[in-house]
């Protein structure tokens, strides 16, 4: 099988982003599994090599219409600018490269010169300075690549996914309609099929309220909205159950049994799954055309620069993306075969029965 084509977004550069890319990168063998491609500037890269102490071999490259090497760590120069670096501070220009770069990554992502992408950290911050008009990663994402957003977090078997985004609390029940638990459920749903091969996946969702409401004693989103939307997810075929009260679904284990999990708002899922992996997860944004990974972690401002920033959560993101790009290929592939398959049958039948009429 070709080799997967990556692509690494900067994020920014005040924070620990580059450092753990390139810690990554210092392990050869990766390169035995994917081409790896910086979306940053030669100037910033060799300022966070110094610091983290690492070589490897790397080769720029113009653009993604040059060849990037299979051997090599590739970097795409995407500013010529000089960058004053202020490690562990929000800056507008720490904002204006991560946009910069963000957005020649995903433009190659989205035109098919990549096969998968993982987004170094940005900061909310810096992003707003320098004028980045969403809220993070995955709602431009969702906006430039098309297809039904679903934030999943992922360690080893454990994946929850959110109904809700990066929002305030206090708008998280208006935000909750029956339309938009549905449309992640069956996000959720579909990706456990095709980007992590389940063919029956069983899915948990999650209740808003304390206790899961207690029938409708502490709040009424349960019974009016996340318990008709799993009744008609069930008439569907799919193997879904709750809504269940959050705090005895983890502290039970009973969040072993499922192969997904709906939490319906961002703290409610992250805060367990942050417990159980912190420092090794993984962040995915399901449900988009294209694959996007990410660490679990944001910028570390408090420890840029120290080069005391732990690789393994990128590592793992880095290798979540190349797992899923390929599983997705075989999903397609397998399907396309089956239908040429299922085609061809079909024409041979035809023929047989003109064969016979013609007799």
């Amino acid at each position: 099988m070709d080799k997967i084509k990556i692509g690494i977004s900067a994020g920014d550069i005040n924070g620990i982003g580059l450092e753990v890319t390139l810690k990554t990168l210092t392990n050869e063998n990766i390169l035995k599994y994917c081409t790896p491609i910086i979306y940053a500037s030669t100037k910033v890269v060799s300022y966070h090599k110094n610091i983290a102490g690492v070589e490897f071999p790397f080769q720029v490259i113009k653009d993604m219409t040059s060849r990037p090497s299979n051997e090599k760590v590739n970097i795409i120069n995407c500013w010529q600018d000089n960058v004053s670096i202020t490690l562990g501070k929000a800056s507008e220009e720490g904002g204006k490269f991560a946009y910069i770069a963000l957005e020649k990554a995903v433009h190659d992502l989205r035109d098919g010169h990549l096969d998968a992408l993982v987004t170094a950290p940005i900061n909310k911050e810096a992003m707003k300075m320098a004028s980045f008009p969403y809220p993070g990663h995955t709602e431009y994402l969702a906006q430039q690549l098309g297809g039904k957003d679903l934030m999943l977090m992922l360690y080893e078997d454990l994946r929850i996914g959110v109904a809700t985004n990066h929002v305030p609390v206090s708008e998280v029940s208006a935000m909750l309609t029956k339309e938009v638990v549905e449309q992640k459920l069956h996000t959720m749903d579909h990706c456990l099929k095709m980007d992590f091969g389940i063919e029956r996946p069983t899915i948990a969702v999650l209740g808003l309220n304390p206790h899961a409401s207690d029938n409708g004693v502490i709040g009424d989103e349960e019974e009016k909205i996340i318990r008709p939307v799993i009744i008609e997810a069930k008439k569907k075929g799919m193997l879904v159950v709750g809504p269940f009260p959050a705090d005895g679904f983890f502290g039970s284990g009973e969040y072993k049994k499922y192969d997904g999990i709906l939490a319906m708002y961002h703290d409610q899922g992250l805060v367990p799954f942050k417990l159980l992996s912190f420092g090794k997860g993984v962040n995915f944004t399901a449900g988009l055309n294209a694959v996007r990974t990410s660490p679990d972690h944001g910028t570390a401002f408090d420890i840029a620069g120290s080069n005391l920033a732990d690789p393994s959560s990128f590592r793992k993101a880095l290798f979540a993306a190349i797992d899923i790009a390929r599983n997705r290929k075989e999903y397609y592939e397998f399907r396309e075969n089956a239908l040429v398959s299922k085609t061809s049958k079909l024409q041979d039948q035809e023929d047989e029965v003109l064969e016979e009429d013609k007799e």
